[in-house]
């Protein structure tokens, strides 16, 4: 057994049981590796971690396809480095795609992941990324500004940052019930749970980021299939402002709107979302293998 650790880049946590992933600055980062096939990286938004996915992971899993999620920095089990950044999350992602060795991914980012997502595909390239799918996605600008009139007002954003970072217990009361409406109460106290035991620290950096960042260059330079899932009934992030927004400045992108449905949409709309999903990565896959024979 030691020797496997010796020579395996997953180390064995400690006091957790699950692989880590060690970054170049030696925080590590909690991974969830499940199944065999195409493979399917999904990336939670901020504040959840990769249990986030349980459901739809086990699902992609059921259709032949293998799962990869993981903790981001001062989230689930991951260490805790304190501040963060678009910059730093991105190349955490690079660090565990290059560790697990991973190809031709699917990559699935929901809410503020949107952005770690093109961050990474700006500093690290697509060698490795197959199709970008953003589920409720961020972005690409939220603040306001002249050019940006729709978005949210300076004094607002701080409101924002201020709840989070003195009043969460209460923040999340007030927001629970909009991000998936009509689940059990028991997973909106998990989720609820899932919110509290995050850094704090990285939580209001990551909030900022996504608020502050300006996306809409880095996106309209993509030069890989975007496909955007969004509910029209998004509290968190409101189609017009975000997926709206992205489809009309992304060179190749497919929005599929699911109505009536709110941010949280794997668990509301959890069938229809899985099989949407797996027959994206299916496609994706059947035109690489095409492209493979030609």
């Amino acid at each position: 057994m030691q020797s496997f650790l010796a020579s395996s880049p997953i180390r064995q946590a400690t006091p957790a049981t699950a692989p880590v992933v060690e970054t170049g600055d030696g925080q590590l980062l909690f991974v969830r590796d499940w199944g065999q096939g195409p493979t399917v990286l999904l990336l939670a938004g901020a504040g959840m971690d990769s249990r986030l996915w349980a459901e739809t992971m086990v699902g992609l899993n059921d259709a032949g396809m293998r799962t990869v999620a993981y903790d981001r920095r001062g989230h689930g089990f991951s260490s805790d480095c304190g501040e963060v950044d678009y910059d730093l999350l991105a190349n955490d992602l690079a660090t565990v795609i290059a560790t697990l060795d991973l190809h031709d991914v699917t990559l699935v980012a929901h809410s503020g992941a949107s952005g770690e997502a093109i961050r990474y595909l700006s500093r690290h390239g697509d060698e490795r990324i197959r199709q970008l799918v953003l589920v409720g996605a961020t972005g690409p600008c939220m603040l306001a500004a002249q050019d940006n009139p729709c978005g949210v007002p300076r004094e607002v954003a701080e409101a924002l940052l201020g709840e989070l970072a003195y009043d969460l217990a209460g923040w999340i009361d007030r927001n629970a019930e909009p991000f998936a409406p009509g689940v059990p109460d028991r997973l909106i106290q998990w989720l609820g749970q899932m919110i509290m035991d995050v850094s704090r620290r990285t939580f209001v950096d990551f909030q900022r980021a996504i608020l502050e960042t300006d996306f809409r260059d880095e996106a309209a330079a993509l030069r890989i299939p975007v496909t955007l899932i969004h509910g029209d009934m998004d509290a968190s992030a409101p189609i017009e402002l975000t997926a709206h927004a992205y489809a009309r400045i992304l060179p190749d992108a497919e929005l599929i709107v699911y109505e009536g449905a709110p941010h949280g949409l794997m668990y509301t709309d959890r069938a229809r979302f899985t099989g949407e999903l797996a027959a994206i990565v299916e496609s994706v896959n059947q035109q690489g293998l095409r492209r493979a024979m030609l």
